[in-house]
């Protein structure tokens, strides 16, 4: 073994001892517990196969997909501008902005509560304005708008990092040849940002996939993944079942966080 090899060896040593210990063999222990129940396989094929479980993975990933959808507009439309125009109390707004990083889900939950549910705001204005009162805190809109409130300060941060790098003279190139401001957003503005938004977009799909806090707060008529693998556990004790869920629900967030990884890479229209 060279001196080299044996330093890269020496520094990765550390790194794959805290792997394997911390993500690959608590993986491998879920997905041993999901085999041994009186299942054995049909644990895993039991969340296609399954209506209940089924219906709740397509709900998770479409309330993933419309909350990272969602967030990166809302995100993307903000950050830009916050990053490319000063004014006086910019740094506050900010700092408003990703205030939510500091809520746990409960907290999250609760004031979605306080504003959708059957005391909120949006009924009370709503049954003011029409006679009948708005509530659906309790519903996945509620729990779409938990979601992307705390998705926001993530990505906005992101996004505003990336707006940073980008090139002006690529801007000013692009009118110069007679585009449209709308041209240079599309051409221009979000293909530089493109590496930003895959990898913030992937962040904010894992999460929401795997968050339980909101939704356990908000969970009346909700019927999400993470709270079916906590009814199985805590409340049937079908604990092969849950381990089995969980293990799918962590190799479908897996799967995107590495393709996503890899559509990102790493290249930005930097300035120079």
């Amino acid at each position: 073994m060279t001196r080299d090899s044996y330093r890269l060896t020496t520094l990765l040593l550390p790194a794959g001892i805290f792997f394997a210990a911390f993500f690959l063999l608590p993986l491998a222990q879920l997905f041993h517990i999901g085999l041994t129940g009186k299942q054995g396989w049909g644990a895993y094929t039991a969340i296609v196969t399954d209506r209940n479980y089924f219906s709740s993975l397509v709900s998770t990933l479409g309330l993933a997909a419309a909350t990272t959808a969602a967030t990166l507009i809302i995100s993307g439309i903000a950050g830009v501008f916050l990053q490319r125009n000063r004014f006086p109390g910019n740094g506050a707004l900010v700092a408003m902005l990703t205030f939510p990083l500091a809520f746990p889900g409960v907290v999250i939950g609760f004031m979605v509560i306080m504003l959708a549910g059957r005391q909120g705001l949006i009924g009370d204005v709503s049954r003011w304005l029409t006679g009948d009162k708005i509530v659906f805190a309790y519903s996945m809109a509620g729990l779409f708008m938990g979601y992307v409130y705390f998705s926001i300060p993530r990505t906005i941060l992101t996004v505003m990092a990336a707006a940073e790098k980008l090139d002006p003279k690529l801007e000013e190139a692009a009118r110069s040849l007679g585009a449209s401001t709308w041209r240079v957003v599309l051409d221009v503005i979000i293909p530089g940002l493109k590496p930003a938004f895959i990898s913030a977009g992937a962040i904010c799909f894992a999460t929401a996939m795997g968050a339980f806090g909101t939704a356990f707060t908000l969970a009346t008529r909700i019927n999400v993944l993470p709270m079916v693998i906590y009814t199985e556990f805590t409340l049937e004790a079908n604990i092969a079942t849950a381990a089995a869920l969980s293990f799918v629900l962590g190799a479908v967030t897996w799967v995107v966080l590495a393709v996503a990884r890899t559509a990102a890479g790493s290249t930005v229209a930097a300035a120079g």
